[in-house]
């Protein structure tokens, strides 16, 4: 399984400048393997990590997984 590494700052805000989402990225890395997306912080440390699926049907119930959770998270923090 190929392992990418992104630097999360500098990709969350170039998709700010871009107006894309992480998921039009992701939908445009499938290409039927799956691959481990590693999100590093400045220091080269790992924030969190994403299984690309080799699927866009597998992405698009992971999106709609992490909206939920998302959601959950901030009204529990209300």
């Amino acid at each position: 399984m190929k392992t990418i590494e992104i630097k999360a700052g500098s990709f969350f805000e170039l998709l700010k400048l871009k107006g894309e989402s992480m998921w039009d990225v992701f939908a445009l890395m499938i290409d039927g393997e799956e691959k481990l997306i590693l999100f590093l912080d400045e220091e080269e440390k790992a924030l969190f990590e994403y299984l690309l699926p080799k699927e866009i049907g597998q992405l698009k119930i992971d999106q709609k997984r992490f909206a939920e959770e998302y959601a959950e998270k901030i009204a529990n923090l209300n």
